[in-house]
């Protein structure tokens, strides 16, 4: 009996479908040809939609234009009038990302930048960050990705970094290195929209 059971039973794997994009979305993160590198494409599949860069409700006293890094929340904020924001998701490293907080302001701009790791990192991991002690040209490859923003504080550099990057499926996380990292189609935005000397609040 068991047997005649068995031979009238099928079994259907249960059909899973794709969620669905809207193409604002992908056309928003989609490949980036128009550079000296190409960009690929964000699979957003991969990432949580609340990373994904969106006009969103804002209450500061911060006037327009301002960034705010809020680091515990992994959102940056550019301040947009009638109490609205642009909100990027944001990767924040575990220990270069917390040395700084406080107000600062961009005071260098740069596309496709130069990385060089700091002493701290090439003495957490000396065979990976050794070999670029002396700094790496901007690149597919480079930590920064595209863009990078650096912020200084009483004409000082600060070491602290708005920047792309190279793994992007990171954002929202905590990762093992670096400053604030955006997805490269984010900091793209973000550095057309901000100029030199744009105002930077860091929570920490």
């Amino acid at each position: 009996m068991p047997l005649a059971l068995a031979a009238c039973t099928t079994s259907r794997a249960p059909v899973v479908e794709e969620p669905r994009i809207d193409p604002y979305y992908q056309a928003m993160y989609g490949a980036v040809y128009n550079e000296p590198f190409p960009i690929a494409a964000m699979d957003l599949r991969r990432v949580d939609p609340q990373w994904w860069r969106q006009e969103v409700p804002y209450t500061t006293s911060e006037p327009v234009g301002t960034i705010v890094v809020d680091t515990p929340a992994r959102f940056l904020y550019l301040v947009l009038e009638g109490g609205r924001a642009l909100r990027y998701g944001i990767g924040v490293g575990k220990t270069e990302a917390l040395v700084f907080r406080g107000t600062a302001t961009i005071g260098r701009k740069a596309q496709w930048p130069r990385w060089t790791p700091t002493q701290s990192m090439i003495k957490r991991e000396p065979d990976r960050y050794g070999p670029y002690a002396g700094g790496m040209e901007g690149g597919p490859t480079n930590p920064l990705g595209p863009r990078a923003l650096y912020l200084y504080k009483n004409g000082q550099d600060t070491l602290f970094r708005l920047h792309g990057t190279t793994e992007p499926y990171t954002i929202g996380t905590n990762v093992s290195s670096g400053c604030i990292r955006l997805m490269n189609q984010d900091i793209l935005d973000l550095y057309a929209r901000v100029p030199t000397g744009t105002r930077v609040v860091v929570i920490n």
